[in-house]
C-alpha cells in the first residue's frame, strides 16, 4: 500500500474536525500517512502530510465537485456522523434523511468517484455503530448505519479479486461531543461494562490496523467495540 517511499498512503478521511475522526486522522498522521480531511469547515493541522476541504456532505453534488480534485487515495475512512433521537410518534422525516445523506449517500458518492481507480491493496473502512443492530428511540439513526453493513458487504464483494477490502468499525457509546449533543437528550448513553466509556482513540488504533497489509484477509466484517456492551 505504499505509495511512494515517503509515506504509508494517502487516505481520505471524513468527519475530521472532531471525535472519531480526528482521532483517526491524528493516528494516520503519526503512522506516515498523507490525509485528506473531509468535514463542513477547514480544520487546521500542523502537518504538511495534512489536507483540509471544507465540504457538506449532505450535499452529493457539491461532494463529487470536490473528490473528481483528489488523486491518490489507498484508503478511505468515512467517519463523519450524528445522531437524532425519538420514539414512534414522534420520528421527524427530516431527521432521517438528513442522517441518511451523511451516514449514506456520502459513502457511496466517495466510493464510487474513488474505489474504481484504487489501486490493488487498498482498504475502506466506514464507521458504524452497534446501535446498528436496533436500539430504542434511535430508529432513524440505527436504519442509517445498519445500511453501512449492506454496503460494505456488497463493496467487499465486489472489490475482493482486486485486493481491496471493506470493513465496518461499530463503536459503542465514545467519549466524542456526539455523547452530550442535546439532540440525543431523550436517549441518555449507557456505561459500558467495562466502567467507563469507548475512547477514539480506541477506534482509530483499530481503524489504522484495518488500513494495514496484515489486515488484507479481513474484509466485508462489522467489528463491534462496545466496551462488554452488547454481552
Amino acid at each position: 500500500m505504499m505509495s511512494d517511499e515517503k509515506h504509508r498512503g494517502h487516505a481520505l478521511v471524513t468527519g475530521v474536525a472532531s471525535g472519531i475522526g480526528k482521532a483517526i486522522a491524528s493516528r494516520l498522521l503519526a503512522e506516515g500517512w498523507r490525509i485528506t480531511g473531509l468535514d463542513r469547515t477547514a480544520v487546521d493541522q500542523t502537518s504538511d502530510e495534512f489536507r483540509s476541504i471544507a465540504v457538506d456532505l449532505s450535499d452529493a453534488k457539491h461532494l463529487g465537485i470536490e473528490l473528481a480534485g483528489v488523486e491518490g487515495v489507498t484508503a478511505i475512512v468515512h467517519a463523519a456522523g450524528f445522531m437524532r433521537t425519538a420514539p414512534l410518534g414522534a420520528l421527524d422525516p427530516a431527521d432521517g434523511e438528513a442522517m441518511w445523506r451523511v451516514h449514506v449517500e456520502a459513502a457511496i458518492v466517495i466510493a464510487n468517484t474513488l474505489l474504481p481507480a484504487m489501486p490493488s491493496g487498498g482498504r475502506v473502512v466506514l464507521v458504524g455503530s452497534r446501535t446498528a443492530s436496533g436500539a430504542a428511540g434511535r430508529s432513524q439513526y440505527a436504519a442509517s448505519k445498519a445500511a453501512l453493513y449492506g454496503l460494505a458487504r456488497s463493496w467487499a464483494a465486489e472489490l475482493a479479486p482486486r485486493g481491496i477490502t471493506v470493513n465496518v468499525v461499530a463503536p459503542g457509546a465514545t467519549e466524542t461531543p456526539m455523547l452530550n449533543d442535546p439532540a440525543r437528550e431523550g436517549v441518555k448513553p449507557r456505561l459500558p461494562p467495562i466502567g467507563r466509556f469507548i475512547r477514539p482513540e480506541e477506534i482509530a488504533a483499530l481503524t489504522a490496523f484495518l488500513l494495514t497489509p496484515d489486515a488484507a484477509a479481513i474484509t466485508g466484517q462489522q467489528i463491534i467495540v462496545c466496551g462488554g456492551g452488547s454481552l
